[in-house]
């Protein structure tokens, strides 16, 4: 039986709540003390997880960089590509040149979407211990439903946005009584942003609130 990797959330939003304008742009809604490290965290993981709507919506690298643009560290170590979606990934995309793909990982890893549980399974079963996920909402929202997430690291900027682009998509709560509480495990300020690391507090269905 395989142990599916830690799975670390990130994301980066306004301070209500959002993680992009209402015409989808988002960069940069934190500043560069607030991505660089994102970056140095990056490069500790084994994989960086985004779904297909994000790969297709904003063509990211996936790669821990310096500020300059550099490689972090070395290909050998950069953490490998998963792609999580049916969608295909388009032909000049970024990540199909990944330092990191070579005998081991010729391609990114794909994963359907449909059994998320099964798929980080197999990722552990591939050997992959740390997972570092990057979005979008909808894979987000789907692994803290599940209750997939060990670690969330929110990137918060002081500033605001309104409209619907939430950071965070749809739970399936539908009352109090089955809130997700979080344990806030550390706060700091990075530049002019703060990061919050929380942990999802483990609650038995029946001990849940039942105001």
């Amino acid at each position: 039986m395989t142990t599916r990797p830690k799975i670390t959330v990130k994301w980066a939003q306004t301070l209500d709540g959002r993680a992009a304008a209402a015409d989808g742009s988002s960069q940069w809604i934190t500043g560069p003390d607030a991505r660089a490290d994102v970056h140095r965290r990056r490069a500790a993981a084994d994989a960086i997880l985004v779904g297909t709507g994000t790969l297709i919506a904003d063509d990211p690298s996936l790669t821990a960089r310096d500020p300059e643009g550099a490689l972090l560290v070395p290909a050998s170590a950069q953490p490998v590509p998963v792609i999580i979606g049916a969608r295909a990934i388009p032909a000049g995309a970024k990540v199909l040149h990944h330092p990191a793909l070579g005998a081991r990982f010729p391609h990114p890893i794909r994963c359907s979407g449909a059994d998320l549980a099964a798929d980080m399974e197999e990722l552990g079963a591939l050997g992959i211990r740390s997972v570092f996920v990057e979005g979008g909402p909808h894979i987000v929202s789907s692994l803290l439903r599940l209750g997939l997430v060990d670690e969330l690291l929110v990137y918060v900027a002081p500033a605001l946005l309104g409209g619907p682009r939430l950071a965070v998509g749809d739970l399936g709560i539908e009352s109090m009584a089955c809130i997700e509480r979080l344990s806030f495990t550390r706060t700091e300020h990075l530049g002019p942003d703060i990061l919050i690391t929380a942990t999802p507090v483990r609650t038995a269905p029946d001990q849940k609130e039942t105001r």
